[in-house]
């Protein structure tokens, strides 16, 4: 290619690459144009109004809600949300039917318009008040997490698989139900006078029904799992799914309770604390991947829920010479077992005979008792 030939391409890959980036650039700013004016035109969706930032003078207050609201009044005087107004720690704060559906003043003027011309209200399609039933789930829960945020409890709300999912707060919750709620049979299974006489304690928390309940309308695989032979007495109403999980979010597998500092699981050394330590002679899979490396945590077919029907099976996948032929058996690894260990005898079918402190020991590092 000549010198001319050079210069001539030259220019024109100039030319190319300019009209790329002007059509690219005015692309990307058409889309953000599009993209705010969308955002402008459409309802917030990000998160709920926060009342308490809006003029005080827009507020009506409880009472006038009552005047045609008086069926979801009377309920929700009940609560825990409408005693907030007698203590000293809210004084000064948004509280009563407007903290969670936004200032009235508007509506109240609106509808009292609507009346006035003989228009039904539902067909007024912005009635000037937030309804909750209306909104994405997301942004019901950020209007809940104004006040309940703060705590352990909910800290992680956004980071568990309910919010991924697209479940919010009233899809267990009911905000104007009476606290405490009726009292219902908390056992699925054994209905009995002694059952009858301790109700389930989780309507307490202002939910729309039994715990178990709740969980198994999306965790329906649980229940057949609580079904099986050796199981936790969850369908019994023993034991909550909120005793091991925080349906509120969390940092660890399946939302489980925060381990604890021997990395066994907190929600199972709970109740089993003789199973905590810590120990001077310490099993490996208790420590490190905890209780779920050996049980089945809902229910099994195997006593005490282990994962294998014969408990040397469960011992032999680690107590193997596996270690040794990856040349490395002086380093890491389970021991392998003593040669005289016969598993085809019954007698040595059943480790923990011998080893019976098996999820650890303070007097022997082979866990004999």
């Amino acid at each position: 290619m000549n010198k001319v030939g050079t210069i001539k391409a030259a220019v024109i890959g100039a030319w190319v690459l300019g009209m790329l980036l002007l059509f690219g650039v005015n692309s990307l700013t058409g889309s953000n144009v599009t993209a705010q004016k969308k955002k402008q035109d459409s309802p917030q969706t990000s998160s709920a109004p926060i009342p308490q930032k809006q003029n005080p003078e827009d507020f009506v207050g409880t009472e006038t809600c009552q005047t045609c609201h008086e069926t979801q009044f009377n309920t929700f005087a009940k609560t825990t949300h409408a005693k907030l107004t007698h203590d000293a720690s809210w004084k000064g704060k948004v509280v009563g039917c407007e903290s969670c559906h936004g200032a009235g003043k508007a509506h109240v003027e609106t509808m009292a318009e609507v009346v006035a011309n003989g228009t039904d209200p539902k067909l007024v399609h912005d009635k000037k008040i937030i309804y909750l039933a209306g909104l994405p789930s997301k942004q019901v829960s950020e209007t809940c997490l104004q006040c309940h945020a703060g705590r352990e409890e909910h800290n992680n709300y956004r980071r568990g698989e309910h919010w991924r999912n697209d479940v919010g707060c009233t899809d267990c919750h009911f905000a104007h139900a009476p606290d405490p709620s009726p009292a219902r049979n908390a056992s699925h299974t054994l209905i009995s006078e002694n059952l009858r006489q301790k109700p389930d304690t989780s309507v307490l928390r202002m939910l729309k029904g039994n715990e178990t309940q709740l969980c198994m309308k999306c965790h329906a695989e649980t229940k057949a799992q609580f079904s099986m032979p050796f199981r936790h007495k969850v369908l019994e109403g023993l034991v909550k799914c909120s005793d091991c999980h925080n349906a509120h979010g969390g940092f660890e597998l399946k939302q489980t309770r925060l381990a604890n500092f021997s990395a066994s699981d907190a929600s199972c050394v709970k109740c089993h604390n003789d199973k905590s330590g810590p120990f001077t002679y310490e099993h490996g899979p208790v420590t490190v991947e905890g209780c779920s490396s050996c049980h089945t945590p809902h229910g099994a077919n195997n006593p005490k829920l282990l994962k294998r029907n014969n408990v040397f099976q469960l011992c032999i996948e680690c107590h193997t010479n596996t270690h040794a032929i990856a040349g490395s058996d002086e380093e890491g690894g389970a021991p392998n077992t003593p040669s005289f260990h016969n598993l085809t005898q019954s007698r040595y079918q059943n480790c923990t005979t011998c080893h019976a402190m098996i999820h650890g020991s303070n007097s022997h590092p082979f866990f004999f008792r």
